[in-house]
């Protein structure tokens, strides 16, 4: 077999690579120039490749081991690898997903440098919280309008909850003169958008992170998985996960929490209440999430968001130019 060089497993960029991977009980390893999984059997073992050159992340969950020579091709191809409990959520609570990044010398500097120079500045920071919230919200309309499964089940834009939820939140963005009044208008808003959901689907729902009904847990796994979106999108562009713009002071590396923002209400709430009413099982809920995922090009969104706001100037007054 002909052996590949590192720089040939990169040759796929990391917003256009499909692949997102949750595993649990089994074992990563490298074999044969690639890297596979184990999974025990009553009777046999079975191996299952992993296209580590079109893949983004892989969350390892309960019950799951690497070895070094797999993590040194997942590092060569710029794979995250993330520990995580079962179900993507984390595995002590209160404690997000521990991330290992690729050693990687040649990732680009200009976006880091472009975040840290407003990052200081707590009115600029301010400034790209809100066209976060906006894009946020674009995007909400964005995905919700073509999307035929939402509509069939009552996810219409002109629907008059929906409007209200939506158009009251982005009404009250540019009146926002401090982060924490931001969070509480943006958690009243993602509030409001989960009693929409429950009641399209009529369910009963209170959320609860560490445990609840099958809508808080499909909630949590998709949140999860699309924070390994955005850790990748923050590797990639050679941004700290500590430098956040919204909820720097309550979580740890909470940038990842930020960047995942900008797509959770749009594909993961959604989902989320209509597989729970299904009675869909966790796999094929996770299998849907990364087909939408997919389909609508969250990755891509993520790196245009967050390159624009790091490309981005300022005044001396500290409003975006």
């Amino acid at each position: 077999m002909e052996q590949l060089n590192p720089s040939d497993l990169k040759a796929i960029l990391h917003s256009k690579r499909a692949n997102l991977y949750y595993l649990e009980y089994c074992r990563v390893m490298q074999k044969d120039g690639r890297v596979l999984y184990l999974t025990e059997e009553k009777n046999q073992n079975q191996y299952w490749n992993i296209p580590i050159a079109n893949t983004t992340v892989i969350l390892l969950g309960t019950g799951t081991s690497i070895t070094n020579a797999a993590m040194r091709m997942l590092c060569s191809a710029g794979v995250l690898v993330g520990f995580c409990g079962g179900g993507g959520t984390p595995l002590f609570s209160g404690a997000e997903i521990e991330w290992l990044s690729p050693q990687s010398e040649y990732r680009p500097t200009e976006y880091v440098q472009g975040w840290l120079s407003f990052w200081f500045d707590e009115a600029k920071r301010l400034e790209v919280a809100k066209a976060f919230q906006h894009a946020r919200l674009d995007y909400i309309q964005q995905v919700w309008a073509k999307d035929r499964d939402l509509r069939t089940e009552g996810f219409h834009l002109d629907d008059q909850d929906i409007q209200n939820a939506l158009e009251g939140y982005r009404n009250k963005i540019p009146r926002m003169t401090k982060v924490a009044d931001l969070l509480l208008a943006e958690a009243q808003t993602t509030k409001q958008l989960y009693k929409i959901a429950a009641t399209r689907c009529q369910m009963s729902f209170e959320r609860n992170h560490e445990q609840g009904d099958l809508a808080n847990d499909f909630l949590n796994h998709g949140n999860y998985l699309a924070y390994g979106l955005a850790a990748t999108t923050l590797w990639v562009l050679g941004i700290p996960h500590g430098f956040a713009v919204m909820h720097g002071k309550t979580r740890r590396g909470a940038l990842v929490f930020d960047v995942a923002d900008l797509v959770k209400d749009a594909v993961v709430l959604p989902y989320a209440f209509l597989c729970a009413k299904e009675g869909m099982k966790e796999q094929e809920f996770r299998q849907l999430i990364l087909q939408k995922f997919t389909e609508n090009k969250c990755l891509d969104f993520m790196f245009e968001q967050v390159k624009a706001q790091a490309c981005k100037k300022f005044a001396d007054d500290g409003e975006q130019l």
